[in-house]
């Protein structure tokens, strides 16, 4: 998924709780499928930008050199000023675009 086209708010904002608990009718069970959905989000993007930093890695032996350089410092900038997983995952889960099931509706 492109998390650099998401619509989600960059700074905290207040959702409606009933928007929130609606497709569960229970706040508790939305709430841990958006931060189980967040914790996927980050770990995706963290991924991510350890694969970009690794292109510019350089390997010396000495610890005192250390380089600038500047297309590093614009992809950092970059992944910190995209929203907060936390907030992704919100916006997708007011979109409807988390699939989420309970186990106890199967076996009915």
């Amino acid at each position: 998924m492109n998390y650099k086209e998401t619509k989600a708010p960059v700074s905290t904002i207040t959702y409606n709780r009933e928007a929130l608990e609606a497709p569960t009718e229970n706040i508790y069970e939305a709430i841990s499928i958006i931060a189980k959905r967040a914790n996927q989000i980050n770990s995706d993007l963290k991924k991510e930008l350890v694969d970009k930093l690794d292109e510019f890695a350089t390997y010396n032996d000495s610890l005192e050199e250390v380089f600038e350089n500047k297309e590093q410092i614009e992809v950092s900038k970059f992944y910190e000023r995209l929203p907060k997983p936390s907030a992704i995952a919100v916006e997708e889960w007011l979109d409807g675009k988390i699939y989420h099931r309970s186990p106890e509706e199967d076996v009915k």
